[in-house]
């Protein structure tokens, strides 16, 4: 089976997506490890994509389709895969759609995990970091035993740039920005499933198993 997985920043994409890889035995495809893999290979794709992002220039769509169709042509790629991270835009999508149908493959489920901003907010602004040896923890969550501080090696918490509140707002409005035109598109094709992302893991496990096992449970739009 075929997966494009959606989810917010802190509505715990990562951990579902190795949850589909580990249970179907599917790999994970991501754009960003795509590009970071051909570059390291050095192949025909990569040179050009290296050209592209030394220049500071963001690689085109064109090529980022080339290096979709090269993993999905792999042989770990023939009972399926998790595309993370693309398609982004209505473009991207249509063109992903005919690069699959001229590999005779298919998008078969579209998995969007939906969370409440004001839990994505608190999930994301209340870690803490700590500086010294990376322990993470949460001021709800995972709290540290001495408040403000790290239970490991007692070095000050901090909490990192990109989880204060306000860039975390602006975090989800773009990706808003972003995927909704594409929940619209995927929605008419009949192949969006929307998972609530809140709840434990395996409760959130359990619903992405009733969708892939079965194609019939969750709001399928």
């Amino acid at each position: 089976m075929n997966i494009v997985l959606f989810g917010p920043p802190g509505s715990g994409k990562g951990t579902q997506a190795q949850f589909i890889v580990q249970k179907y035995n599917i790999p994970q495809i991501s754009t960003g490890d795509m590009l970071r893999a051909a570059v390291k290979a050095n192949s025909p794709v990569g040179i050009i994509a290296k050209s592209i992002m030394d220049s500071g220039a963001l690689v085109s769509d064109d090529i980022v389709l080339q290096l979709v169709e090269e993993r999905v042509s792999q042989s770990d790629c023939v009972y399926g895969f998790v595309l993370d991270g693309f398609p982004r835009t209505i473009p991207q999508a249509d063109s992903l759609i005919t690069l699959l149908d001229s590999l005779d493959k298919k998008i078969d489920y579209v998995i969007s995990l939906e969370v409440d901003d004001k839990e994505l907010i608190l999930r994301l602004s209340g870690r803490r970091t700590c500086p010294s040896c990376g322990k993470g923890y949460h001021v709800l969550y995972n709290k540290p035993e001495k408040d403000g501080f790290c239970s490991v090696c007692g070095t000050q918490l901090v909490q990192r740039d990109d989880d204060s509140e306000l860039t975390v707002i602006n975090r989800l409005n773009v990706y808003e920005q972003q995927t909704s035109s594409l929940k619209s598109y995927f929605s008419q094709l009949g192949i969006l499933y929307n998972i609530s992302g809140s709840g434990s893991i395996n409760e959130i496990q359990k619903q992405i198993s009733a969708v892939l096992d079965t194609g019939d449970f969750g709001d399928h739009s």
